[in-house]
């Protein structure tokens, strides 16, 4: 039998993977479960999250200064030894004026600076009429890029001013810059570009263009940022006559394939590709394999020659969880799917567009620095009013190997905490310290009334383990302090809770026992045999047989990690909740402190049988 193959011109080779038809393809085909925060996926192993900027209205001087609680669309650099995070901020909600653009620094990540003004609010020149944009409410900034590092070394920061609530094409007035100099000052603002089709030029704006500026150096900065095609392409939302792809690509992020090709990715997995960095593109497409929702996406080659996309694996718009990467060898190819950060905390702020969850992800682009650390940094915005940081160590991996037997003494006080997932907002950080007694051991506080300290270690996933850790309560606060052990869909079999009235009690099955007292100020060493076979797990405490045949709280087949946490388990807002729910208000109590909890761990080893 003659089997004969007919190709239609163009419609084989156009939608070949790696095309400018298909430029990606996920082929995972792990997806996740939208009713839960962290989409049951399995956690990037030793992925670490830090709030940069906690917003307070009521004491401005614990927020960014200003007691603004809309910030967003943060950007990242490493530069010159330290980290530049610049983004913008309102006083309440989406695209409402006034706006301005602020930059924290930061050594080593996890400690950053008070926010500084960079781009402060517009105010037209007195003595001239500036014209307003048609139905505009005033002046607002926004940006889709946020750094460059110059070829001569020099470092500019870049905003965008326009007219709220629109601020695109002829809504925008035009891009700033300035330069940030070694000392951390930053030297005068300039236009770049004013947008076309606008009546504004350096006649009637509060800038001047930066051929005026008398530094050489700085002016050839510039002009290096505009002959190179794939940064100004990031302008295009806001001035499309910067840009030369075709088609609908929001805020794109770029990276080099193996093969050189450069590729495209924007909001809502539309891609692109440019063979030439950046004089030619091919139309932009969707990427039909890549869910996501319209927030941004950040793709990347990471420091072991692979690469990363980081996003919202949903199509919910306003809902944006998880935070997850997917990885592959080629920049064409991805096939893995793993939460970075799968918490939402509550939105303390109402306001406009505050979309709920971690999102609007940005990384260090190319050119933009390398902290030589062996890790990916993301930045992004947590409900539009906080801004975070997360440290994604390369290669990316999502189960470990061997015996676990952590006691934390070879490592750094204040520095990084190897292999474990942390979750440390400001109010509730997460860090090795001096243990009391000698030693070091792992530390959560917590004086957050919405928020709570976290970290989870990975260990091989097996069905029966033994559990052997410490826990020293220093101080009690509003919230008990929660240990757990859960499988690799986040199922929690195993809940053990040290209460706020001085016992700790353990699930067996649907109801909660007694186990033991404890005393702040003194370690409880605890340890778990469990069995996933038989859905039974023992508990010793302090030698002690405190819960005998205990039953699981939730059917699993294996467990592969446990969980400690300074406030309860939590899954709202959940998805059904609309972000202009007329029963929302602002929380009450959200920019005072509680009473702190302080709590230890320490010495924890995992025996698999």
């Amino acid at each position: 039998m003659l089997l004969t193959i007919v190709v239609l011109a163009g419609e084989s080779l156009g939608a070949q993977t790696g095309s400018g038809a298909e430029p990606i393809r996920y082929l995972g085909g792990i997806y996740v479960d939208q009713e839960v925060h962290d989409g049951r996926l399995r956690p990037a192993v030793g992925a670490a999250s830090y709030q940069v900027m906690r917003a307070n209205r009521a004491h401005p001087e614990l927020g960014d200064g200003f007691g603004w609680t809309y910030g967003h669309a943060p950007m990242l650099a490493y530069w010159n030894g330290r980290f530049y995070l610049e983004y913008l901020s309102n006083p309440i909600g989406e695209h409402e004026p006034p706006g301005q653009t602020l930059i924290v620094t930061s050594t080593d990540g996890r400690r950053w600076s008070m926010p500084v003004v960079a781009f402060p609010p517009y105010k037209p020149p007195q003595g001239v009429e500036a014209p307003l944009a048609p139905n505009s409410t005033g002046y607002m900034m926004h940006q889709r890029m946020g750094f460059y590092v110059a070829p001569n070394g020099r470092l500019l920061a870049l905003a965008f001013y326009g007219h709220a609530p629109n601020p695109f094409r002829t809504g925008g007035i035009g891009r700033v810059v300035r330069e940030i100099y070694r000392d951390g000052n930053m030297g005068p603002i300039y236009f770049v570009r004013y947008n076309k089709g606008t009546p504004w030029n350096e006649t009637n704006t509060s800038f001047p263009p930066y051929t005026r500026s008398d530094d050489r150096e700085f002016k050839s900065a510039v002009e290096s940022l505009l002959g190179n095609p794939m940064m100004v392409e990031q302008w295009r939302d806001e001035d499309p006559e910067a840009s030369a792809i075709r088609g609908v690509c929001s805020s794109p992020s770029f990276f080099h394939r193996l093969d050189g090709v450069v590729t495209g990715v924007c909001k809502g997995a539309s891609t692109t590709t440019t063979p030439d960095n950046g004089k030619t593109w091919t139309d932009a497409v969707r990427a039909s394999t890549l869910i996501t929702n319209n927030a941004k996406v950040w793709g990347q080659r990471t420091s072991d020659g692979r690469y990363a996309l980081v996003y919202n694996p949903v199509r919910f718009g306003s809902h944006r969880w998880p935070l997850a990467i997917t990885t592959g060898t080629d920049g064409i190819i991805f096939d893995t799917l793993n939460v970075v950060n799968g918490e939402v905390p509550p939105r303390r702020f109402l306001g406009r567009a505050k979309d709920f969850g971690p999102q609007y992800i940005r990384g260090i682009g190319e050119g933009n620095g390398d902290p030589g650390d062996q890790a990916l940094w993301v930045t992004y915005s947590v409900n539009k009013e906080d801004i975070w940081v997360s440290r994604i160590p390369v290669p990316v991996r999502d189960t470990v190997s061997g015996p676990v037997d952590d006691n934390f003494d070879s490592l750094k006080a204040g520095g990084e905490v190897t292999d474990w997932n942390i979750y440390s907002p400001k109010w509730a950080p997460v860090e090795v310290v001096e243990r009391p007694g000698g030693g070091k051991s792992l530390e959560l506080r917590d004086k957050d009334p919405y928020d709570y300290a976290r970290a989870v270690r990975v260990f091989p996933q097996v069905k029966a383990a033994t559990l052997r850790f410490e826990v020293l309560p220093k101080s009690g606060g509003a919230d008990p302090f929660e240990v757990e052990v859960l499988d690799r869909h986040g199922n929690r079999p195993v809940r053990i809770v040290f209460s706020t009235d001085g016992w700790i009690r353990a699930m067996n099955g649907s109801t909660q026992a007694q186990a033991a007292r404890y005393s702040a100020g003194k370690w409880s060493v605890l340890e778990i045999d469990l069995d996933a076979g038989k859905g039974t797990y023992a508990l010793r405490i302090d030698g002690s047989l405190a819960v005998s045949n205990g039953a699981f709280a939730e059917a699993v087949r294996s467990i592969e990690r446990i969980s400690f946490r300074t406030g309860p388990y939590r899954n709202e807002p959940s998805r059904q909740l609309d972000r202009y729910d007329p029963r929302l208000k602002d929380l009450p109590g959200a920019d005072e402190p509680v009473a702190e909890s302080v709590h230890h761990v320490d010495n924890l080893a995992v025996r698999t049988r």
